[in-house]
């Protein structure tokens, strides 16, 4: 019994930290669309291929505009269903070397000297695209197909770079919101797990919401689409949400400095935990829950087998 009330309680506690990392997703999610940040980490890449000048007039050709994702104008558009193209996030490195030789007026070029190639080069927007070509034809790469080849390791490695600029922003906010709800709803990882251990009616109920959730799995076994609101009821209803901790959970009044640190020190022990845990994401959870239900249904089942039958 003690082994399946442990599994029972960090159960509970990975279902906790799985919907709090999954409002934490869901509100990331928002805010990198409504802000563009994909979009303006892209066109910040953009720049060093043409120019902060030339940029504008670089996503206008057509095959780039053809990337633009078609979005809500505004957070409250889902009303009238009002739509408009955003910034291009993502653009293949061999569409993205095709629009640049098209910019530059390369694409219409098919045999060139050395001298052409180095006077239409000068007329390249300035920008660090332009200078790495004119380096390489400096260096004798003066036929097309090479200069395409070296292009796209460039332009590869750029857009790589772009991508890991939307992932330390989108994971720096991922932090500091996993801070915020945490404090904000005075969510205890070592709190809560002594509640889990005491009160066999959370442990229960914690257990079946995963469960359930665990059954709502999508096909390719992802984690089911929420909303904000049945997140927070499932936490409400474990007695998580805690606001205004800070006002009902304090020592007593004339409690001695030694309780006040111990309070104090488990207090931000149990905060920090749960900021590492919410921060992970809810990916992490829900692929980590999936094994414990299955883990504890298995120990169920093996129970029930070892029952006398009379």
């Amino acid at each position: 019994m003690s082994f399946s009330q442990g599994l029972e309680v960090v159960i509970g506690l990975v279902f906790v930290f799985y919907v709090l990392g999954a409002i934490v997703s869901l509100i990331t999610q928002w805010m990198n669309e409504a802000f563009e940040t994909r979009g303006k980490s892209l066109e910040k890449h953009l720049k060093k291929i043409v120019g902060d000048s030339h940029v504008g007039d670089f996503v206008k050709l057509p095959q780039l505009q053809a990337l633009r994702p078609i979005r809500y104008k505004s957070w409250y558009s889902f009303i009238t269903s009002a739509t408009e193209p955003k910034m291009v996030e993502k653009i293949p490195v061999a569409t993205l070397v095709d629009s640049y030789f098209d910019f530059v007026g390369l694409t219409a070029t098919t045999e060139i000297t050395g001298d052409k190639l180095k006077e239409l080069i000068s007329a390249f927007p300035d920008s660090e695209g332009k200078r790495a070509i004119a380096k390489w034809v400096g260096q004798g790469v003066t036929n097309l197909e090479d200069l395409r080849k070296r292009t796209t390791a460039y332009f590869t490695g750029l857009t790589d770079q772009a991508a890991a600029t939307f992932r330390s922003n989108s994971r720096s906010f991922v932090i500091t919101l996993s801070i915020f709800l945490t404090l904000l709803l005075g969510t205890d990882s070592i709190q809560l797990a002594r509640t889990l251990w005491q009160n066999a009616g959370v442990r229960a109920l914690a257990v079946a919401q995963a469960e359930m959730v665990v059954q709502m799995q999508q096909a390719d076994g992802s984690a089911p689409e929420v909303n904000v609101d049945d997140l927070l009821q499932q936490l409400i209803d474990l007695n998580v949400v805690k606001i205004g901790w800070w006002q009902t959970e304090l020592p007593p009044a004339g409690s001695t400095a030694g309780t006040w640190l111990g309070f104090i020190v488990l207090k931000a022990l149990g905060l920090g935990l749960t900021v590492m845990a919410v921060s992970q994401g809810s990916s992490f959870w829900y692929d980590f829950l999936k094994k414990l239900v299955s883990k504890g249904g298995s120990s169920s089942s093996s129970s029930s087998d070892n029952e006398p039958k009379g």
